[in-house]
């Protein structure tokens, strides 16, 4: 059986898994959800995330939700497919850590700088300025910790490509298109990771998804 992505394709966490699968090689369906008509919210697709959120991830009889979750298993069910994405024993638990950090410091700010100067402008709304320049404060400061470990690295998780890096990719690039690039050219190490993770071939098929909406 295909594997099936049920998603928007302008959702940052759909994103993430549909970067996974594709740096993977993998053969998988996308099933669009309207989010906008709140198919999310239907009963049918409660039943395959009881939160109401994209995505939601089939593989056989396998049905996850939660984008990093899914990646997870990517990465491991398919290890021996495309690209490693996770790495074994202690360097592997490195990489876990930096995984953590995407989460927990880098996209609870990052997920409100991105509602602020990516979603709101595209909805007619106005933008908070206070909100962006508070967290824009606090982007810098976990930028500094990112610039100190990509000067012992060469990605976050060590020499490879891995999840850690990956996990980044959708609200990294948004934001890269916004003023907030400054943050990125005043730190020369995060910059050029940057600039090398968002020009991976598996992303740019991602961005033509969503282009093509």
């Amino acid at each position: 059986m295909v594997m099936k992505v049920y998603g928007a394709v302008f959702s940052t966490p759909a994103q993430r898994v549909l970067a996974a699968l594709y740096e993977k090689d993998l053969v998988f369906e996308f099933v669009p959800v309207d989010m906008w008509a709140g198919e999310h919210k239907q009963e049918h697709f409660l039943a395959l995330n009881p939160f109401g959120q994209v995505p939601a991830f089939e593989d056989g009889d396998l049905r996850l939700f939660e984008s990093r979750a899914i990646a997870q298993y990517i990465a491991h069910a398919y290890k021996d497919k495309g690209t490693p994405l996770v790495c074994e024993g202690k360097l592997m638990a490195i990489v876990s850590v930096w995984m953590e950090v995407e989460a927990h410091q880098f996209d609870t700010v990052v997920s409100k700088l991105q509602w602020e100067l990516v979603y709101k402008p595209k909805s007619g709304m106005a933008t908070d300025v206070a909100v962006v320049e508070e967290n824009e404060a606090k982007l810098s400061k976990v930028l500094d910790v990112y610039e100190a470990r990509l000067s012992q690295s060469k990605y976050l998780g060590g020499d490879c490509f891995t999840l850690a890096d990956l996990h980044h990719l959708p609200t990294l690039s948004n934001l890269m298109g916004t003023p907030l690039k400054k943050l990125f050219d005043a730190h020369p190490k995060v910059n050029a990771w940057a600039a090398k993770i968002v020009a991976r071939p598996a992303w740019a098929k991602v961005l033509a998804m969503k282009n093509q909406q």
